[in-house]
């Protein structure tokens, strides 16, 4: 509080008459604002003197003193315009015995008899009167004067006076040796307005005290209902009461000279008034929404963000718990870092609030959580990829996973993918694989996610078992069947149904459908081998035939009618016949045509033509005919070939060889088939000199 601060404001109230009388004038400290409802003249009826005569009606005596010097004004200001009144100055310093005597007229008088504002003013020179205006006084420090206002109108409305002019009046409080800091105004904010929790509730004033004093020595505060008890220091509040919002409380302040309790100074008052304001404040309860990922049970909750509190007053704390014991307790508070990543199940957080003004207030947090993502596991199945039969082609988009609508997702080659959100898949639309399973992430609108399984399967080739390659005699036909089961049949020969016939020799294709999936088989009908006859043997009439290739057993013929299983032919006539070999398919044999030569068992070369030669010169048609002769011992002693005409007349050389036995052979090549063949014989050789 400021000096000239206060303000004293007087309301209607049942007021002692003390302060009707000179004697018990109330005193001015300071230039301060008045305010008072006179209600008698007090105990004595006194002489006014001067203009306003002997009649004391509703009066109020206030004896002020000069400070500074200078000019002085004050005007009354009547609460209703209504009311009539009047007033009388007297000094300076003469005592209350002299007032209204005829040494003590007032100095400044008015009784003008006009409703509405009087006083002494700043443009009025005593003394000239103006209607209801006074001249001012020019006072000197120290001059004590007297002032007397009436109320001729004698109603309760009351007046405010206030002072003007240069001049300051004396008070206690503009001594810095007897004040030396100012006084503080009672309240938080320093405007007399003191902030409380809680209404109804008992208050103690004399908290108040030493914010207003301020250290200050020998002053003392008293605290008042009314302003008149404040005036006249009657009834002042001594203990705690119970205090609202609505009544003005008043107190004064008073100094106590230590040397002279009596003296005047002591008597000098500055007044203030105490409101009480409800600072109480209300918290909202709140629930905080987050997402519980996946099979997290929790969620990440930022608790600074929950508005408990939308008033406009400052919080000096806010402080979070994760139980009603531990906010009563101050227990293991959970921190603003804390509190601003708060990992947790769903449940209820406490939060108490503290504000500028002390006052504390706490509510809940409750946590929950976003509705859970819908999942479900998904199966993709698609038909294998022509020519790799283990991978498919996936569309993973499609997969039906979740009903939460509307969603995004991310697809993941493993769950721990999913999980961490790394590796994702780039195009999840066009996504090869073989039959595994990846997995889905899930996002709703509010940046939740859940993981979702898909099991990708391929549907790999489905051949038949029943259709296999043939084998078949060239010249034949044959059925091809895909076997049952399939749901469609498309053959390289145009065919849609299950079997095809006359079928010849080659290669074929048929599509099989099983499950919309198409399977390409291929099959071929081979044409049987036939066999090759690769050799004959000739031992006079013993015809040994040696055949490969085809299946076996072969079976033989020399009349393409009658078959026999030996390769081996006896008693063959000599001349030309007919070999057929045919195998296992009993398809069209293998021919060869062959020469049984004529048996030469002995020759006497002696130039008598007759018997001279041994000659195979009848075989020359056929291909590396060769004659070979051997002694009994094995050694080579003639080769008969197209240069001696296949022919041997029993010489070495130029030398006849010595009468005996001798082996030949002769081999040669079927022209067309090429098929070689052997005649081995031997021949008496009768050399005559």
């Amino acid at each position: 509080m400021k000096k000239f601060l206060l303000s004293l404001l007087l309301i209607i109230s049942t007021f002692g008459y003390g302060q009707s009388d000179c004697i018990s004038a109330i005193p001015v400290c300071g230039n301060s604002n008045i305010a008072y409802t006179p209600s008698g003249y007090g105990l004595i009826d006194e002489e006014l003197g001067g203009c306003m005569g002997t009649d004391e009606r509703y009066t109020v005596w206030y004896q002020f003193t000069a400070g500074t010097a200078g000019t002085l004004a004050f005007t009354i200001e009547p609460n209703v315009f209504a009311d009539d009144y009047d007033f009388a100055v007297y000094g300076p310093n003469i005592p209350c015995s002299q007032v209204g005597t005829p040494s003590g007229q007032p100095i400044r008088c008015n009784y003008s008899g006009l409703d509405g504002p009087t006083g002494l003013s700043l443009t009025v020179t005593h003394p000239t009167v103006s209607g209801v205006w006074s001249g001012f006084l020019n006072v000197l420090p120290g001059e004590t004067y007297y002032l007397v206002v009436d109320n001729f109108s004698m109603s309760t409305n009351g007046f405010t006076l206030t002072w003007s002019g240069t001049a300051e009046l004396l008070s206690p409080f503009d001594d810095p040796a007897i004040q030396p800091n100012p006084f503080i105004e009672p309240g938080q904010n320093n405007d007399g307005i003191v902030k409380l929790c809680d209404f109804p509730t008992t208050f103690d004033f004399s908290t108040l005290t030493p914010q207003i004093v301020n250290g200050n020595p020998n002053f003392i505060v008293t605290y008042h209902y009314n302003t008149n008890d404040l005036l006249s220091g009657n009834n002042p509040i001594l203990n705690p009461i119970l205090v609202n919002t609505t009544t003005t409380y008043h107190y004064a302040i008073s100094y106590v000279d230590p040397l002279n309790p009596n003296s005047p100074i002591s008597q000098c008052k500055e007044f203030g008034t105490v409101n009480f304001e409800d600072v109480s404040f209300d918290l909202n309860p709140i629930t905080l929404t987050a997402c519980s990922n996946y099979t997290s049970g929790v969620a990440l909750y930022d608790l600074t963000t929950a508005n408990v509190y939308t008033g406009t007053q400052t919080m000096t704390s806010i402080k979070y718990y994760a139980t009603l014991s531990d906010m009563q307790t101050g227990a293991n508070e959970i921190t603003n870092n804390q509190a601003q990543a708060y990992m947790s199940a769903q449940g209820t957080v406490y939060v108490k609030y503290i504000s500028e003004y002390g006052c504390e207030e706490y509510t809940t947090i409750t946590l929950a959580f976003y509705p859970p993502i819908d999942i479900k596991e998904a199966t993709l199945t698609e038909c294998f990829i022509a020519g790799t039969p283990l991978v498919s082609e996936f569309d993973l988009t499609t997969a039906n996973i979740t009903a939460t609508i509307p969603n995004t997702k991310n697809f993941y080659p493993s769950l721990q993918d999913a999980v961490s959100d790394t590796n994702s898949i780039a195009n999840p639309n066009v996504y090869s694989s073989i039959s595994t399973t990846v997995y889905a992430r899930i996002y709703s609108v509010n940046g939740c996610w859940n993981i979702a399984k898909i099991n990708l399967v391929v549907t790999p080739p489905t051949y038949s078992s029943v259709l296999l390659d043939k084998i078949i005699c060239v010249e034949d036909r044959t059925t091809l069947d895909a076997g049952a089961g399939f749901q469609a049949y498309q053959w390289s020969t145009g065919a849609t149904t299950q079997v095809i016939s006359n079928v010849s020799v080659g290669e074929y294709w048929v599509d099989l459908t099983t499950e919309g999936c198409v399977t390409r088989q291929t099959v071929k009908v081979y044409a049987s081998p036939t066999p090759v006859i690769t050799n004959i043997d000739i031992t006079n009439n013993t015809v040994t035939v040696t055949a490969t290739g085809g299946t076996l057993p072969y079976q033989f013929s020399l009349d393409n009618i009658n078959w026999q299983d030996s390769n081996v032919f006896t008693n063959v006539p000599r001349g030309q016949a007919t070999i057929y070999v045919k195998d296992a398919y009993d398809c069209d044999p293998s021919v060869v045509e062959i020469t049984v030569p004529n048996l030469v068992n002995a020759i006497t070369p002696n130039a008598d033509n007759v018997n001279d030669y041994l000659d195979y010169s009848a075989l020359g048609y056929k291909k590396d005919v060769v004659l070979t002769v051997y002694d009994r011992y094995g050694t080579k002693i003639h080769v008969g070939d197209k240069t001696n005409m296949y022919q041997w007349d029993g010489r070495t050389g130029n030398k006849k060889v010595e009468t005996g036995t001798y082996w030949y052979t002769i081999t040669w090549s079927d022209p067309v088939t090429k098929v070689p063949s052997q005649y081995s014989g031997w021949i008496l050789v009768k050399n005559r000199d």
